[in-house]
């Protein structure tokens, strides 16, 4: 009996690159499913869903068009824009696969790595984490910045997270499920918790083409707030930031009692030094008053409970196979 792997595709105003990629993995998914004389080999079949986060181009007709010429082709599409990750969450709640592949529709994440995850899979890994090895399109800046954030997630938090690791990974049926029960959170880190499910893991290597249409669609502003979130999601050290700055204020209070005590001063000599320790200390203050803040905002989000994601169009999709928790209609 043959196995079915689901590939999920976030599309948010792909309409160029759309046609490119449809042309490039079709290709790649129906050879999975066929031996090298062409004929079936039943080992695995495919479906393609698509999931269109409120693109305000043409590229939920060019999906409409790909499900009506191809079955195997299942397009959701968002009331508005919910953002990467909700979109790939939903694809998940929405695939049928024994398999699921998550990734992106610009061609940055290559289709044929394709066979290399499904041999995997087949080798009863439960999740497979892509790791980048080069990014030549992001540039510099990018790229330290990128390093940087995966250095500082990983000293703050618990959980290891993979070095480069992208938002193109597969996942077993098994690790799906838990995705669709669990980790439902509002403001969340997708690739973080399929990284921190355990199961059976590896790795595969790639290097990242270039976009072949469009840019990225994240600014410096989103990755800065995606970051910021998803070191609060994952680790509670900041919170006791208060606790240190403390301790620290203390010290200095001890050393500056120290130096008046030695020198037989009334008090350290000029106003320079009581300006420049009061606005660090309300400086330190502040940002802990900030990062408190924002807890208390993701808090906030996860007690409103409104739905990660809103489905307003489906196409070749069965009723039977809705799954987890959004809304539909």
């Amino acid at each position: 009996m043959s196995r079915l792997l689901s590939v999920v595709v976030s599309v948010y105003n792909e309409e160029q690159a759309l046609p490119l990629f449809y042309e490039k993995t079709v290709p790649v998914l129906e050879g999975l499913a066929r031996t090298g004389d062409g004929s079936p080999s039943g080992d695995w079949d495919y479906e393609l869903l698509f999931v269109n986060d409120g693109s305000t181009d043409g590229s939920m007709e060019i999906l409409a068009g790909f499900a009506e010429k191809n079955p195997k082709v299942r397009v959701l599409g968002f009331s508005r824009n919910f953002g990467h990750e909700a979109a790939m969450i939903a694809g998940i709640d929405y695939a049928t696969g024994d398999g699921i592949v998550c990734m992106d529709a610009d061609l940055q994440h290559p289709p044929e790595c394709l066979p290399e995850i499904v041999k995997r899979l087949g080798e009863g890994y439960g999740v497979i984490s892509m790791v980048r090895t080069k990014n030549p399109s992001a540039g510099l800046v990018k790229n330290i910045t990128s390093a940087g954030f995966y250095a500082l997630i990983n000293v703050l938090s618990d959980v290891r997270f993979e070095p480069n690791a992208s938002d193109f990974f597969a996942i077993s049926a098994k690790a799906a499920k838990v995705l669709r029960k669990n980790y439902r959170e509002k403001v969340r880190f997708l690739r973080g918790y399929v990284q921190n499910l355990g199961f059976r893991k590896t790795t595969i290597e790639y290097e990242a083409h270039d976009r072949v249409a469009g840019h990225s669609k994240y600014s410096i502003r989103k990755l800065f707030l995606f970051s910021v979130h998803t070191i609060l999601c994952f680790s509670n050290l900041p919170l006791k930031l208060g606790m240190f700055a403390g301790i620290f204020a203390a010290l200095l209070g001890v050393a500056v009692m120290v130096y008046t005590l030695c020198t037989r001063q009334g008090a350290p000599s000029g106003y320079a030094t009581i300006v420049i320790l009061n606005c660090f200390m309300f400086a330190i203050l502040f940002v802990i008053v900030g990062i408190i803040g924002e807890y208390i905002a993701i808090l906030f989000s996860e007690l409103k409970d409104r739905p990660i994601y809103i489905v307003d169009v489906e196409k070749n999709i069965a009723q039977d196979d809705t799954r987890g928790k959004k809304v539909s209609f």
